[in-house]
């Protein structure tokens, strides 16, 4: 395992990319909620309403990390109004992975212990974000929401994904892992201070450009004995709509071979490929 301090030289060496911080009001909690957007519109509004409602100022502070909109669904104010600490706006290139670096990079520099992400696209039920951080102070270090295990729900999932998920993906990264996954795809998850500073997962690279650090943790986390665990959320597809940046052909395709690479080690850092 590894210590909760950042070390100086390994700091240096991260691939993050350039970022600009409009909004940041300092930190509160120990606790964070990074949530990842791109042209959400009004889903964003609408889950950081739903955050507001549930106080989930009270126990973490909420970061989002834009990937470029151009909507105008994110005016300060506005953020601020619903509790936001902190707009995260990412100008280097690259897709989610490239911006899940930016916050988690800023996130350990600012002195956060845990960090809760969830997609900014309303799909997810936030109720779960106090259940992932008390999980996280108990020991755990990687939460993955799942809407299959019991108490979960999945609502209107597309079958195509669904069939995906729970004979594909999953099983794959469990057999893989050694960890019974049951809902790999999704971004609702948590992980430690700790964790995400281990120089033997190493997540600040730049390989990881698109979805390639969701499956890349889910598979190396476990293989190196921390502590990962499953929390049923209710994850819910708005009927008619299917709110997803990746497309049905080629970005299913690219998830899938995502999923492979990151199986077969080549993502470890350099001088693991094979573990």
């Amino acid at each position: 395992m590894t210590s909760n301090t950042m070390n100086a030289t390994s700091r240096s060496s991260w691939k993050v990319p350039s970022y600009d911080t409009p909004v940041w009001l300092g930190r509160e909690h120990t606790s964070c909620v990074v949530i990842p957007v791109i042209n959400e519109g009004g889903r964003i509004s609408s889950l950081l309403e739903r955050m507001s409602r549930l106080r989930v100022s009270s126990i973490a502070d909420i970061i989002i990390v834009d990937g470029g909109s151009t909507d105008g669904s994110l005016g300060a104010e506005k953020l601020k109004r619903l509790g936001v600490r902190g707009l995260i706006v990412k100008t280097g290139p690259g897709k989610l992975s490239a911006q899940l670096r930016c916050a988690y990079a800023f996130a350990l520099d600012q002195g956060y212990e845990n960090i809760v992400t969830i997609d900014g696209n309303d799909k997810d039920d936030p109720e779960a974000i106090p259940q992932f951080i008390n999980s996280l102070e108990q020991g755990s270090d990687f939460v993955q929401a799942s809407r299959f295990i019991s108490g979960g729900m999945a609502v209107n999932t597309p079958k195509s994904r669904d069939f995906a998920i729970r004979f594909i993906h999953a099983p794959m990264l469990s057999i893989f892992s050694g960890f019974k996954w049951t809902d790999t795809t999704q971004g609702f998850r948590a992980y430690s201070r700790k964790m995400l500073l281990d120089p033997r997962i190493s997540p600040f690279r730049d390989e990881f450009m698109t979805y390639e650090l969701l499956a890349y943790l889910s598979y190396r986390a476990p293989r190196l004995g921390y502590n990962c665990i499953e929390l049923p959320t209710v994850r819910r597809y708005p009927v008619g709509e299917v709110p997803t940046k990746i497309s049905s052909f080629k970005g299913n395709l690219s998830v899938l071979i995502i999923l492979f690479k990151s199986c077969f080690g080549a993502y470890n850092p350099n001088k693991e490929r094979s573990t």
